[in-house]
């Protein structure tokens, strides 16, 4: 099975059309349509319906997208094994990530390893939804949320701190909460369709109402709200390091709790042997990401307008 053929359908599945897939594998459409064609013909099947407007997968195609990765997979490590240059990393690397842990620390990485690493590609899709990387062809998923997948291999890269931060302008005009009865008082900015703030308390999780008027679907949202001073946002160290050194966010303890921290998780599909590219990027990431020195700064407020100082977390 001709891997240019698979690369054509796996591009277009993650583009969602075959001129994307042209663009991102820098083939003229022609030749993507070709190709596409002679995978069809070689399994007997089509693998999308197409318009002049839209591209899905029919049942055959979804069936297919799992066995098309793992086959490429597959034939590059059958590659890498025979090369004199074992060991090097190459070939496309796809990976997603949550948007504001992606554009301000994914994207340095990405950078370092591109201009090291010539015959290294990286597709990285920022988003902030959870994507089933077996489904989507995915190599790699960096994620935050709690993990639930089956069949897949999950590595620790790094704590994650989360601590409540709010404007100093905000602070002046409604004050800073010191319990959880308190922030009852208090706007919490939440995610879209979220009501409630998580604590451990004693040891012991508790889920706390919140009252909120703004909510986002991202982080870069709420952060945004949050340095705008509407209201107290929990948010991670990885998120607001920026803000904390430039005095726009300070930290707000509360007595006696501490909101859920979570890490960070690399995710990828269980493979027999782990390819260079794939190595390469975790183990960057997981050095730049413990060097960055945010679980220091997490645990302290950097000194805000109005009077609002440091205070350790504890």
């Amino acid at each position: 099975m001709n891997s240019e053929s698979l690369e054509v359908f796996l591009s277009a599945v993650r583009t969602g059309s075959l001129s994307g897939a042209a663009r991102h594998l820098r083939l003229t459409p022609m030749s993507a349509t070709r190709r596409l064609a002679r995978l069809e013909e070689e399994l007997g099947v089509r693998l999308f319906h197409r318009s002049s407007r839209s591209l899905a997968l029919t049942p055959e195609g979804e069936a297919f997208l799992p066995f098309a990765g793992e086959i490429v997979d597959t034939q590059d490590a059958a590659r890498e094994t025979l090369n004199p240059k074992k060991g090097r990393a190459k070939g496309l690397l796809r990976v997603t990530a949550p948007i504001t842990l992606g554009r301000k620390r994914i994207m340095p990485v990405v950078h370092d390893l591109i201009e090291e690493h010539p015959e290294l590609r990286i597709d990285l899709d920022l988003n902030d939804s959870i994507v089933d990387i077996i489904a989507s062809g995915v190599d790699l998923a960096i994620r935050i949320a709690p993990l639930k997948d089956s069949g897949l291999i999950a590595r620790r890269l790094v704590d994650n701190p989360k601590l409540i931060y709010a404007a100093p302008s905000y602070l002046d005009r409604y004050g800073a909460p010191h319990t959880i009865e308190e922030l009852e008082h208090h706007e919490c900015l939440t995610f879209s369709n979220f009501t409630h703030w998580q604590f451990l308390v004693d040891g012991q999780e508790r889920s706390v109402r919140v009252h909120s008027r703004f909510s986002s679907s991202g982080v870069d949202g709420f952060l945004a709200a949050c340095v705008a001073g509407l209201g107290l946002a929990q948010l991670s160290a990885w998120d607001i390091k920026d803000e904390l050194e430039a005095g726009t966010l300070v930290h707000v303890p509360l007595d006696g709790a501490s909101p859920r921290d979570l890490a960070i998780w690399a995710v990828y599909p269980s493979r027999r042997q782990v390819l260079p590219k794939l190595r390469v990027f975790l183990d960057r990431l997981a050095e730049s990401l413990r060097n960055d020195g945010n679980g220091k700064i997490s645990r302290h407020v950097g000194n805000g307008a109005s009077g609002h100082s440091a205070s350790d977390a504890g």
